[in-house]
């Protein structure tokens, strides 16, 4: 089971293997694969937690032994939202534990000067109501970013919603959940704070850039 502390829609998952895992990708010198393949397996074990409260209904199946009534996933189906581009380095680990998931993608880059997002690209699917949605991006620095995401996939008809990240900033928590005060916030570990360029310190730099080698 994972470790966790939670207060007021925020969850900090502080398991020893995220927290040694997310250690090993703060360092500069890993490579673009060691990190791509540590970000993958720590959000694995951030999914298990984003999805705790997934409901549950019982059917008959047959075990070789005899016939029985287990567990199985019920009720809302799930939507993972990427935003890009940095989001895709969760996603694929997200939907490793839920296949049958569909997948939106929100693209945002941040302004260097304003530090605002700009859009350019919006592909969600059209039953978002019917749908729990976990948007997903490895770093919450400012939070303008999740919080223009977000507001895409309300205005898309999405009603529960829930932020997934590695990394957040004191800032951008306080600037997320007063822009989104119903969005429960998952994310491995708190940070100091912020530098004057809006990066996440200590951090591990651009994650986007360090997910895809363009740094």
């Amino acid at each position: 089971m994972t470790q966790s502390s939670t207060t007021a829609n925020l969850v900090v998952v502080d398991h020893p293997l995220i927290q040694h895992k997310l250690t090993l990708m703060r360092r500069k010198e890993k490579s673009t694969a060691e990190f791509r393949a540590l970000l993958s397996e720590i959000a694995l074990l951030l999914g298990y937690e984003a999805m705790k409260e997934l409901r549950t209904e019982l059917r008959e199946i047959e075990t070789p032994m005899c016939k029985t009534m287990q567990p199985v996933l019920a009720g809302k189906k799930l939507c993972f939202v990427s935003i890009l581009r940095a989001g895709d380095g969760l996603l694929g680990a997200m939907l490793d534990l839920v296949p049958s998931a569909r997948v939106g993608h929100v693209g945002m880059y941040r302004d260097e000067e304003t530090l605002r997002p700009v859009e350019y690209l919006v592909k969600l699917p059209a039953d978002l109501a019917k749908r729990r949605v976990i948007t997903l991006d490895p770093m919450l620095a400012t939070g303008n970013s999740a919080i223009a995401a977000i507001e895409r996939v309300k205005q898309a008809g999405a009603q529960h919603v829930s932020f997934v990240c590695l990394l957040a900033a004191p800032e951008g928590i306080a600037n997320l959940q007063k822009a989104h005060p119903d969005v429960p916030i998952i994310t491995a570990a708190i940070d100091e704070g912020l530098n004057e360029n809006g990066f996440i310190v200590p951090g591990l730099g651009d994650a986007g850039d360090r997910l895809f080698g363009t740094k």
